[in-house]
């Protein structure tokens, strides 16, 4: 099945002309839950007082501190580090991910005329969560081992994975090899244009960045509504070439 950019932008914009506040919401708290807004930077070098230097732990303040103290004080601060490192990969995928699924529910349900924002707590509803959880974890592990090994691969692999949070939309129970597998067959032959659909908004991204970033966030609305646009084409392709059936994405059946 042929698609074409403008038509998808075409298709997304059309959408928003009537619900772009309420995709406008979804996609800042997407973006504020992921870490997606331009953060401030607190990290201050006014001045030489305020260098750490653990060599020596010299604090900046003047003072030496002993080896034993310095050593418990480096030693909280590795642990510190730890716990928080966790706690980030914790939320991540027990928060980030599922939310991810449901912000892109939300846009899928939006192309086709729903805009319900109860979509935002679809996969926390009973019997869902935890596989959505898990097919996330497993598309995430597989990325970023191909990241590990070369990073072209795993860009490419980023765009094979892609679809796996708008599938779990259709049924969070499909599991996590079924997921990862039906986005790689959906994308196949797709991946470049892909690829070159999501540079057709740097241009835009630009623009918003100039109003010191805070511009981006009414950019993000349009990209997310474009990409839900996109796995529509890709999901009615994938039942026509027998790739899925309607009762496996939960669809109704004509």
């Amino acid at each position: 099945m042929h698609w074409s950019r403008k038509e998808l932008k075409s298709r997304a914009k059309q959408v928003l002309r009537t619900s772009y506040w309420k995709a406008f919401l979804v996609s800042l708290l997407l973006a504020v839950v992921g870490g997606g807004v331009p953060s401030c930077n607190w990290n201050s070098n006014s001045g030489s007082s305020s260098s750490i230097n653990f060599g020596n732990l010299d604090l900046g303040m003047g003072g030496d501190i002993s080896d034993g103290v310095g050593a418990l004080i480096l030693v909280i601060i590795v642990i510190v580090a730890i716990v928080v490192g966790l706690a980030a990969i914790a939320f991540s995928i027990f928060v980030l991910n599922p939310f991810k699924v449901n912000a892109q529910q939300y846009f899928k349900q939006a192309s086709q005329g729903d805009v319900d924002m109860h979509y935002l707590l679809y996969v926390f509803g009973k019997g869902r969560y935890l596989g959505a959880v898990a097919a996330m974890f497993w598309s995430g592990l597989l990325n970023f081992l191909w990241y590990f090994l070369l990073v072209i691969p795993g860009i490419v692999k980023s765009y094979a994975y892609s679809m796996v949070p708008y599938i779990l939309g259709d049924n969070p129970t499909i599991g996590r090899k079924r997921a990862v597998q039906l986005s790689n067959q959906m994308t196949r032959g797709h991946k470049w244009r892909i690829f070159v659909l999501d540079l057709s908004f740097i241009g835009w991204f630009l623009l918003g960045a100039l109003a010191l970033g805070v511009g981006v966030l009414f950019v993000l609305p349009y990209y997310n509504s474009t990409k839900a646009e996109l796995y529509m084409v890709l999901r009615q392709q994938a039942l026509y070439d027998g790739l899925s059936n309607a009762e496996e994405l939960n669809l109704p059946i004509s």
